[in-house]
């Protein structure tokens, strides 16, 4: 196999979006566009990645980081000027060069490698990855001879009659021999409406040159889909989501809702996990067997473990252990720990704090910036003081520690192995292992103050 080349497309300023943001940027299921399409060649592990960058280059840069190589297309001067800015690190290379844009974040590794397999076995020196519609109205037409191959690409405006029958579309993904590539676009001019140096013109220097130009027909139009609008947008957003979830699906997940349920395209699930209407789970989250999560649940990049249940809940940037019950309606904030067996019940807050196994924090609590034991009890409306408005403390709870209902624990605090604090108490020293710590006001009734009361009044 000769070496692989490929070109990405990405400094279009994409004006029909309407957007300050820079267009391949827009998420597509949570990725951005252009960060699909690189994440497809990355997995063909081809020899280069030449992304060509304009508007928002450096934001481009910092969400694809070191997978490609960068070049900078100062002035927007069309698809072929666009390719011509990788010359410093393809030109006279030998080997297969893929072009495809950075607004197609449906294509598939599948579809770029058959691509290229084909290029190179039918040993073409220009390959157009084509499709067919029922109504090809809008697309430029490919024309083949009576070989087979492309004998041309007409726009639909310039098409005539019999031309615009034809419903083989051209969706601009090519393959070219690189050292062909680079050689023609040195002739390709820009005397046309557009005042624009256009890739397809190199078909018409290498038909001219009787060099091979083929095409290769993908059944799936959907993976071709240019986004360029937020109609667009939308729809690949859509046809993403399906994809996804067909997918986990197929690997033996059970999504109640497909319609309503959001999955991250690197998001990786187990076996036999219930995935309820609503969720969202995104970035590098994984699920592990057996689990469930509940309806309208958020997860993102996070660990799950096995026979874990969330219900209603947030969690960010955390591990979950396994057998553990979450929620409803509780958030695991970034750089969390739960361990096995844990109880984090309704209306939690847990932050940057570790819970290990079989520990219970049921409902209503603020867990920040803790260590919290094994087979710990946290009764409800605990908090750990953790800010004094300049600085954060830790709290440490150890093993088997008991804390009553409404009890301020002020960090730095520790509460050691098997103590007891006090419902209601506000506790501002360590409590020694095994004792009771009582830290309220003593209970002091005025007998006869409201008939005194009122008679003031």
């Amino acid at each position: 196999m000769s070496n692989r080349y490929a070109v990405v497309l990405a400094a279009g300023k994409g004006t029909r979006m309407k957007s300050k943001l820079y267009k391949v940027l827009h998420p597509v299921c949570g990725k951005p566009m252009v960060e699909h399409v690189v994440d497809q060649l990355t997995d063909l592990n081809l020899s280069e990645i030449i992304t060509i960058i304009g508007f928002g280059s450096d934001l481009v840069k910092e969400q694809l980081g070191s997978r490609t190589k960068y070049v900078l297309q100062e002035e927007q001067l069309g698809t072929g000027h666009a390719v011509q800015m990788a010359e410093p690190y393809l030109k006279d290379k030998k080997g297969t060069t893929i072009v495809v844009c950075g607004d197609t974040p449906l294509l598939t590794g599948e579809t770029l490698k058959e691509l290229m397999d084909f290029h190179e076995n039918e040993q073409a020196q220009v390959s157009v990855l084509t499709s067919k519609l029922d109504d090809p109205s809008g697309y430029g037409r490919v024309i083949r001879n009576d070989d087979n191959e492309v004998e041309k690409i007409v726009e639909h405006k310039d098409a005539n009659n019999d031309e615009l029958k034809v419903n083989e579309i051209n969706t601009g993904v090519y393959c070219f021999d690189n050292e062909l590539l680079f050689d023609a676009l040195d002739l390709v001019s820009n005397d046309n409406s557009q005042g624009e140096y256009y890739l397809p013109d190199v078909l018409s220097i290498a038909k001219e040159r009787s060099q091979k130009v083929v095409a290769y027909t993908t059944p799936n139009f959907e993976e071709t889909l240019g986004v360029n609008d937020r109609v667009a947008l939308s729809k690949a957003e859509k046809i993403m989501q399906q994809r996804i979830n067909e997918h986990h699906m197929r690997q033996g997940v059970s999504i109640i809702d497909v319609d309503n349920t959001y999955i991250g395209p690197d998001v990786i699930i187990g076996s036999d996990v219930i995935i309820e209407p609503g969720c969202k789970i995104s970035g590098k989250t994984t699920i592990k067997d057996e689990s469930t999560i509940g309806p309208n649940s958020e997860i993102m990049d996070s660990y799950i473990g096995e026979s874990t249940v969330i219900k209603q809940s947030v969690v960010t940037e955390s591990k979950v252990g396994q057998s553990v019950n979450i929620g409803p309606f509780a958030h695991i904030r970034p750089a969390s720990d739960v361990g096995d067996h844990v109880k984090i019940g309704n209306f939690v807050e847990v932050k940057k704090s570790q819970i290990d196994s079989n520990s219970k924090v049921s409902h209503l609590s603020y867990i920040g910036d803790a260590e919290v034991g094994k087979d710990a009890n946290i009764g409800c409306g605990t908090i750990t003081v953790n800010y004094d408005g300049k600085n954060k403390y830790k709290t440490i709870i150890e093993d088997e520690a008991f804390i009553g209902c409404n009890s301020n624990l002020v960090a730095p605090v520790t509460v050691k192995k098997g103590a007891y604090v006090a419902a209601g108490s506000t506790i501002t020293k360590d409590v020694p292992e095994k004792a009771l710590s009582i830290a309220r006001s003593r209970q002091e009734n005025k007998e006869g103050y409201v008939e005194r009361l009122n008679k003031r009044k």
